[in-house]
């Protein structure tokens, strides 16, 4: 995602804000939070349906998260032609393509058309993100475009609780087993029988997606903002010397990686016998009878199932922190609060990986609240005092968000080593970079106020 400066106002777009597109543009931030994170329990049920070792399976991500970065300074060009409520109906479309794309992946019975599909729902996504964030700051006053972004930001926090559970029941209702066949074509055909009971989830989306871009499509006359020449002058070559945007860009490479590797891998590390596996599978007994008994039908949850959709506490312990962080940095420097933040993430994820039972589980959950404010406060950092340059050191940052492409990579390659509790130790180590990274920013500004 790039930062898209703002250019002349359109005609009318000075008036009253707009509240119904406001209350629409806060549902993109829903859905992409949402469509994100519904890769957690798609990666556990794509691991087993393509019988694929961890690092292979993360490549989910990585085709994802690719897409962020290949994308973003084309969406930029694209909205500065298009503005940014046309351009927001073009990422809504291509979400949806993506999204059909699952129906020939699925009858296809292969991998690389699942990576093919969410490669194009993440290009949807960037676009959407690059044309909604500067859009929502604009509708309406200068002085209430914070409070504005920020109950959007909650709404996308809502969605990335809700997917996970949401996924856990559709996407893993038939467990996360390999299918088995008698020879290459029995194997082929069963695994195509299982991929299709992925579809319904992705269709939904799709028309979802589909009404939402027809709805953007019939207000894109209303009077907007003006894109002005979004993504052309961005300056980068002189902005390598600057060590602070430069170890920013790195501790967001970092942080989105870890986070990812985590949520990722959180399924399968909770269905773990060392973990919850007999809790879990417990767990899915107690609700069936629970809800069979309130809906008068027979219902059956699987451990797959309740380990997926335990995933969505640990974004929404990353929710909860965002309200809770908001209210600290308020008062307390912001390069404190993210190393305080980081070192408790790092301390989490190694007591999590040497831990077992409830103790491994309720630790690795926690990471999600101390993830909570590092994106905002590692971005805020990293950009300041840098005056004109802002929008081309923004572009940077956004740009290393392919962390969450490449160190998924890596965390599945040490778990197909030592396991998914060694594999923790990865993310441990990035969030400690972090941490120095906070302990060097509160450097730099105590040496900027000394006397």
């Amino acid at each position: 995602m790039i930062v898209v400066t703002g250019g002349p106002k359109e005609p009318g777009s000075q008036g009253r804000p707009q509240a119904g597109m406001t209350v629409m543009v806060i549902s993109l931030f829903f859905v992409w939070g949402f469509v994100t994170v519904l890769n957690d329990p798609l990666i556990a049920k794509l691991k087993g349906l393509f019988s694929l070792n961890y690092a292979e399976a993360m490549l989910t991500q990585f085709a994802f998260f690719l897409g962020y970065f290949l994308f973003s300074v084309p969406a930029g060009l694209v909205l500065g032609r298009l503005g940014y409520v046309r351009t927001i109906v073009v990422g809504l479309m291509v979400m949806a393509f993506g999204c059909l794309m699952f129906v020939p992946a699925a009858m296809a019975g292969t991998f690389l058309g699942f990576l093919g599909a969410l490669f194009i729902v993440a290009a949807g996504i960037t676009i959407l993100q690059v044309a909604a964030n500067p859009y929502m700051a604009m509708l309406g006053s200068s002085a209430t475009s914070s409070s504005r972004l920020t109950l959007a930001q909650a709404f996308n926090s809502l969605g990335t609780f809700l997917a996970p559970f949401v996924g856990a029941m559709f996407l893993l209702q038939r467990g996360v087993a390999a299918p088995t066949g008698a020879s290459a074509a029995a194997l082929r055909s069963a695994r195509v029988a299982e991929a299709l009971f992925l579809l319904k989830p992705f269709l939904a989306i799709a028309a979802i997606l589909s009404v939402m871009a027809l709805i953007f499509w019939l207000r894109r006359r209303a009077p907007a903002p003006s894109a002005g020449s979004a993504g052309v002058g961005l300056r980068f070559g002189h902005l390598f010397s600057n060590k602070r945007l430069m170890f920013g860009v790195l501790s967001i490479f970092l942080y989105v990686g870890a986070e990812v590797s985590i949520g990722s891998g959180l399924t399968n590390y909770l269905m773990q016998k060392s973990v919850l596996g007999a809790q879990s599978a417990q767990l899915g007994l107690n609700a069936s009878d629970l809800l069979s008994k309130l809906f008068h039908q027979p219902l059956k949850f699987n451990a797959a199932q309740v380990a997926g959709a335990m995933v969505s506490l640990y974004w929404g312990m990353a929710m909860v922190g965002r309200f809770v962080g908001s209210a600290v940095l308020a008062k307390v420097t912001p390069g404190k609060v993210l190393i305080l933040h980081a070192l408790a993430a790092a301390g989490l994820a190694i007591v999590s990986s040497q831990s077992a039972g409830v103790a491994a589980a309720a630790t690795v959950l926690l990471i999600g609240f101390a993830n909570s404010v590092m994106f905002p406060t590692i971005f805020t950092l990293a950009l300041d005092g840098l005056g004109e340059d802002t929008s081309s050191g923004s572009s940077l940052l956004c740009m290393a968000i392919v962390g969450g492409a490449v160190v998924p990579v890596a965390f599945g390659a040490l778990a197909d080593v030592g396991g998914l509790a060694f594999a923790l130790l990865l993310p441990a180590i990035c969030y400690l970079c972090i941490a120095v990274y906070g302990w060097f920013a509160c450097r730099q500004t105590a040496a900027a106020i000394a006397p």
